[in-house]
């Protein structure tokens, strides 16, 4: 893991800041209380129980939080589209998903992406940087002020999932500090069975996230039958083929308990045949594992297609025909440009960012 004296102030944990503040000859219950207003978004001159001496050293620490630049609202089906400014000017984008059981927010783990998926928008310009920790909890914490509780509720945000742009697992430390922090028994407390990670397929990542206490729900962005459709669509399929992420992600699902979602996106005339069916559900055979479908939302600089919906459930029912556990992912926020990339994209390219 990364060493702490990297780390921005509203990365650490709070046993991080008792250790810190225990070589400031400061007591422990200051540390509780700084974390406190982290939790709240707040930097250190907000912080109106602390004393001006500790503000002023602890504003000499790095502070790396989100401010909401844009907020658009499906008149649909009430998603909404954040898009964040960080404190270097860069754009990521955030979704909040509103669902019968609860608020599901899809953030981002780091300013664009280096994995080239033809599919996706947020990797045209490849990766700008990693976010911090701090970032990532920021994201969640500016949607929780933003968002009305429901009635009885303690949070607004109830699951996260880590869908945003970016390679979770090509941020890996920051991503686990991450998934430790916003799960914390004294700190936003979101169970990490509500917490879903969404990997390309870094193998060797996927193995080591059990051992370092990460037991969420692993969902693993297939997308093809085979490695050459995988390897034309995803080219970190010629590191990581495919007979190395389903073997990673059966280990995963055996040491966690946790049943691995593959996310497969539908592309017309490119994976969405019933041979290309039958394949992956020869692929996928004898896993505790579940298919999540998701017509493509079209990528003109690509010139890939997305199915009609009829045709996403026709294939989710060859599936299941086939024993395999499949569900066609509903379509959220998609008048207010709701997929991955797409509102950071146009407000680029409108001279959004200086």
């Amino acid at each position: 893991m990364q060493s702490i004296d990297k780390l921005s102030l509203n990365s650490y944990t709070l046993p991080e800041l008792k250790e810190l503040f225990s070589e400031w000859g400061e007591p422990a219950y200051r540390a509780k209380q700084v974390y406190e207003w982290l939790l709240k978004g707040k930097m250190p001159d907000e912080m109106t129980n602390i004393s001006k001496p500790l503000r002023a050293r602890l504003n000499e620490l790095t502070y790396t939080g989100v401010d909401i630049e844009r907020r658009l609202v499906s008149p649909k089906d009430g998603t909404v589209k954040y898009l964040f400014r960080l404190h270097d000017g860069n754009l990521i984008e955030g979704v909040l998903m509103k669902y019968k059981y609860g608020n599901t927010l899809c953030i981002s783990t780091q300013v664009g992406c280096n994995m080239g998926c033809a599919f996706c928008a947020s990797t045209l310009s490849g990766c700008v940087r990693n976010l911090q920790a701090g970032e990532m909890l920021s994201e969640v914490l500016a949607v929780e002020k933003d968002t009305q509780k429901d009635d009885g509720k303690h949070r607004a945000v109830t699951n996260i999932v880590l869908m945003g742009s970016g390679e979770p697992l090509d941020n890996y430390d920051h991503t686990v500090r991450f998934l430790k922090l916003v799960s914390a028994a004294e700190g936003i407390n979101i169970s990490q069975r509500n917490i879903s990670v969404s990997t390309c397929g870094l193998a060797d990542k996927i193995r080591t996230l059990p051992d370092d206490g990460v037991h969420v729900t692993l969902s693993v962005s297939l997308h093809a039958p085979n490695d050459e459709i995988r390897s034309s669509l995803m080219p970190v399929n010629r590191a990581y083929p495919m007979h190395e992420v389903l073997s990673a992600a059966k280990e995963y699902s055996e040491k966690t308990g946790r049943r691995v979602v593959f996310e497969y996106a539908l592309i017309r005339g490119v994976n969405d045949s019933a041979e290309n069916a039958l394949e992956l559900s020869h692929r996928l055979r004898n896993m505790n594992c579940h298919v999540n479908l998701i017509p493509l939302n079209t990528v003109k600089e690509r010139n890939l297609c997305g199915v009609s919906r009829e045709d996403a459930h026709r294939f989710c029912r060859r599936l299941e025909e086939l024993n395999i556990s499949a569900t066609v992912r509903r379509e959220m926020g998609s008048d207010i440009e709701g997929a991955c990339g797409q509102l950071r994209r146009r407000v680029m390219n409108e001279g959004g960012v200086e």
